[in-house]
């Protein structure tokens, strides 16, 4: 448990001066009894559980003011909870490199059926996009929630050359902001034919109505979306990919990263070229960290599969920190109520 406002702790340094102040009434009491006549009669008239009835209420009012005194540190705690994600995007590379068959049958085939048990899982309320980037990036599927359609776009892909991380990135935030639209040559935000009154507004701040971007949010806080990007390779043309990331990271957004391929990768060849197709682990890692999110490495089909059964769990439930101070305020009424209400009940006043 953390706080965020850990200094007043201090004023539980309180408790035991209020404690001692406490004992201090006490052995006042008992000396102003000991001059009463009949020291039995008040025995009596206290009865066997006076002793620790008389107790009972200032140590509960105590322990609610305690508990006062840390929810005003306010606390938080980190709480398994459901997801919020509405839509999920699946940006997925169709490089020439995904022909590649150090995994079997070959990467694009393993790539498709991990996508499609993905989907499979994922809750009927969530809305999926597909968005496929070689050396362009496009929306195949919008977010849509016809588990159908999803799987008919997976289906269909289509291997290009040229490997654009960045704007598979881009295109696939495109598909969760429709309203925005990216220059994937200049890496600036615009807006399709702006009005008139738009035209002295600075690149990336013209809007619809005259309404300038949204201001940058902190990364990772917008829990209504998130992007699955699987790659093979390394960026060979299109936006930076770190960029593009931080991007993503000011309107919330997290990206959850995929590395497919095996660490030595394999030579491919078509129509009179070859190369050797290898991972770039840290551009995908460096996206992740952007964005909040999480690098994943899967260097065979199995792996991939583990790989989206992790995310799954992770986008239905995930861990959250949340401020507490309501529970420990909510606490420290209840105590409050008992011991003024024992206090009342056994000895006819409140403390």
């Amino acid at each position: 448990m953390r706080f965020l406002w850990p200094e007043a702790l201090w004023f539980l340094l309180l408790l035991p001066l209020m404690a001692a102040a406490y004992v201090w009434l006490l052995r006042r009491r008992k000396r102003m009894a000991l001059r009463v006549a009949d020291l039995g009669l008040v025995r009596r008239a206290m009865g066997t559980g006076g002793r620790w009835r008389r107790h009972l209420p200032p140590a509960v009012f105590l322990l609610a003011l305690a508990m006062l005194l840390v929810a005003a540190a306010r606390p938080t705690a980190t709480i398994t909870l459901p997801s919020m994600n509405e839509t999920v995007v699946l940006a997925m590379d169709v490089s020439g490199s995904m022909r590649a068959k150090d995994i079997e049958p070959d990467r694009i085939t393993a790539a498709q059926a991990a996508a499609r048990a993905f989907v499979a899982e994922q809750p009927p309320s969530t809305r999926i996009a597909v968005v496929t980037f070689a050396a362009t990036a496009s929306v195949v599927q919008p977010p849509t929630h016809s588990r159908e359609d999803v799987l008919a776009a997976i289906d269909r892909f289509k291997l290009q050359r040229g490997t654009a991380t960045g704007s598979g990135v881009l295109v696939a935030l495109q598909a969760l902001f429709p309203d925005l639209e990216f220059d994937l040559h200049s890496f600036n935000p615009r807006r399709a034919a702006p009005r008139e009154a738009d035209r002295t507004a600075p690149l990336g701040e013209a809007g619809r109505g005259g309404k300038a971007p949204p201001k940058p949010v902190e990364p990772g806080s917008y829990a209504s979306a998130a992007i699955i990007l699987l790659s093979d390779g390394a960026r060979t043309t299109g936006p930076d990919p770190l960029e593009a990331a931080r991007m993503a990271a000011e309107r919330g957004v997290r990206v959850f990263t995929v590395g497919f391929g095996t660490a030595a990768g394999e030579i491919i060849g078509a129509e009179g070229w070859s190369m050797r197709v290898r991972l770039d682990e840290e551009a995908l890692k460096g996206i992740a960290d952007i964005t909040r999110g999480q690098y994943f490495y899967a260097g065979s089909a199995e792996d991939l599969k583990k790989v989206y059964e992790t995310l799954n769990a992770k986008l239905v439930f995930e861990k959250r920190d949340l401020e507490v101070s309501a529970l420990f305020a909510a606490g420290a009424a209840v105590l409050l109520l008992l011991a003024g209400g024992l206090s009342v009940l056994w000895f006819g006043r409140v403390l």
